[in-house]
């Protein structure tokens, strides 16, 4: 039945074995929705071509119809049926990226129900490095659509623990697959022929695309919010996003800029997010998320999450740089913090 009622009788969270699979298979193709672990963040699944299965992740979520969803495919056949015109830039990206993190939104085939792409003439596909989950959609024989496993606006989920916090008696199956190997979203791209346009950063960076595709270009809404009426072209542009209940306020400056910038701010419910090894320069609450780039891209997610547990009113988040995946991080926080950025003198080291 594909109707989803706002309770489900249980929610069973099971180790992704063949077994599993098998199982998590058939609930697809009957139009449920199965919780999924993928190399990027966990995806609430359901089947792509089912208009009905599709609107039942936007109900779990409570997310905007506006805001277009990834399809994910197992094979290249796949993406050949779901896109239409396909250049060879993208089968090339396509060659050198896939399995893995890289999101690359094309023209859509008639076979991609509107519904998934908010009503956009452009599909956004990728193909998971998650052996696993790519054996389910073979099983299971259809693309999957999956956004984050999480409510709405919320951080995204990097263990399935954190999809049961989520979603348990919401839905009625999680495939506990580990923690995620990169812990942000895909790295999501528009392709003509011969140019690519960055619209968000992810595992895949823009020299890794550059050394691939010389017309490599990064898009201005990656570091500003849309404006008014702006379409949200990928998924995670339009609202506000990855962020606890606390307000979340991004730093950018030195160590010491930040040390004594904070040191000047009121006590009450605050907290600071920093490097790991900086920890013991301040006297507040202290959290700490990673020390090189790859690690703050792990952590950030459920550090975001443990925020939530606190008493928190206020947290101060260290920018991080802006070097390979550390790009990713920064967008993700300024979604988090609504883009309330404060900019201190000097450089940001």
């Amino acid at each position: 039945m594909n109707v989803m009622t706002d309770k489900v009788n249980s929610t069973e969270l099971i180790f992704m074995d063949d077994q599993a699979i098998s199982r998590a298979a058939a609930s697809l193709k009957r139009g449920e929705l199965v919780a999924i672990p993928t190399e990027t963040v966990y995806g609430l699944a359901a089947n792509g071509l089912d208009e009905v299965a599709v609107s039942n992740i936007f109900k779990a979520k409570g997310r905007p119809q506006d805001n277009p969803l990834i399809l994910h495919i197992a094979e290249f056949s796949m993406l050949r049926q779901l896109t239409e015109g396909l250049s060879d830039t993208a089968l090339t990206l396509a060659k050198e990226f896939w399995p893995g993190p890289l999101t690359m939104i094309l023209p859509k085939s008639d076979l991609v129900p509107d519904i998934v792409t908010a009503s956009l003439d452009t599909v956004a596909i990728r193909m998971p490095q998650h052996e696993k989950t790519r054996s389910l959609i073979r099983r299971a024989g259809i693309p999957l659509a999956a956004p984050s496993a999480n409510l709405s606006g919320k951080p995204s989920p990097t263990t399935a623990e954190h999809v049961y916090h989520d979603f348990c008696g919401k839905i009625p199956l999680i495939l506990d697959g580990g923690s995620c190997a990169f812990g942000l979203e895909s790295t999501v791209i528009q392709v003509s022929e011969g140019r690519v346009r960055l619209l968000r950063p992810g595992a895949i960076t823009p020299s890794d695309l550059s050394g691939v595709v010389q017309g490599v270009e990064v898009d201005e809404a990656v570091f500003r919010p849309l404006k008014k009426n702006e379409t949200a072209s990928s998924p995670g542009m339009k609202y506000r996003h990855y962020a606890p209940e606390a307000k979340v306020i991004l730093v950018e400056g030195s160590f010491s800029q930040f040390r004594e910038f904070i040191e000047q701010q009121p006590d009450d419910g605050k907290y600071v997010l920093v490097f790991s090894g900086e920890e013991s320069a301040f006297s507040d609450h202290v959290m700490t998320y990673g020390r090189t780039e790859a690690e703050q891209a792990k952590e950030l997610f459920a550090v975001l999450r443990k925020i939530d547990d606190l008493d928190a009113k206020t947290v101060y988040v260290r920018a991080p740089s802006l070097n390979g995946i550390g790009l990713a991080v920064y967008n993700r926080l300024l979604r988090a913090s609504a883009f309330e950025v404060i900019r201190l003198s000097g450089d940001r080291v």
